[in-house]
């Protein structure tokens, strides 16, 4: 991976968002963190499954995001793991986000954490509930589409 690679590698997944939501947009935003938190998100120990983003007085944040405390930390080591953390972007992405989170049915969804240049990054989502017959019709696709990538394996086997 290159210094120009979109999305390095990612530190943590919410794997759940693209099951419960359709993600139309999504940013890449800062995260402000205090002491070792960033020592803890380089080695894996954050998770977002349960994280949701508010905004709140023109600025963003993400609650529920879980970030272990780092073992050799010291005494600036955060108490408070889910605290609520302040998240970097330009004033005109947080004013569409506002905008369009106030629709009904929409939200904020953090996606992914990742480390570009040393600094923790975290893909957000502007995403749309999903329906039960809808979760329903996207697993039904993906096994299709499964089905037909094992046929066509298959078939280059026996052509072989």
């Amino acid at each position: 991976m290159g210094k120009n690679s979109t999305h390095d590698r990612p530190l943590a997944q919410n794997k759940k968002a693209s099951h419960d939501y359709f993600i139309e947009e999504t940013y890449e935003a800062g995260i402000v963190l205090t002491g070792t938190e960033i020592k803890s998100v380089r080695q894996g120990r954050a998770n977002i499954n349960d994280a949701f983003a508010t905004i709140r007085n023109g600025e963003i944040f993400i609650h529920n995001m879980h970030i272990s405390p780092f073992e050799q930390g010291n005494r600036h080591n955060p108490t408070d793991p889910t605290r609520a953390r302040k998240l970097l972007l330009h004033k005109s992405q947080i004013h569409k986000l506002l905008g369009l989170s106030k629709q009904e049915g929409y939200a904020i969804v953090p996606l992914k954490i990742y480390a570009r240049n040393g600094y923790a990054k975290l893909l957000i989502g502007l995403g749309k509930g999903k329906k039960q017959y809808d979760k329903r019709d996207t697993a039904a696709k993906r096994d299709a589409q499964r089905d037909i990538q094992r046929a066509l394996r298959e078939k280059q086997k026996v052509a072989r």
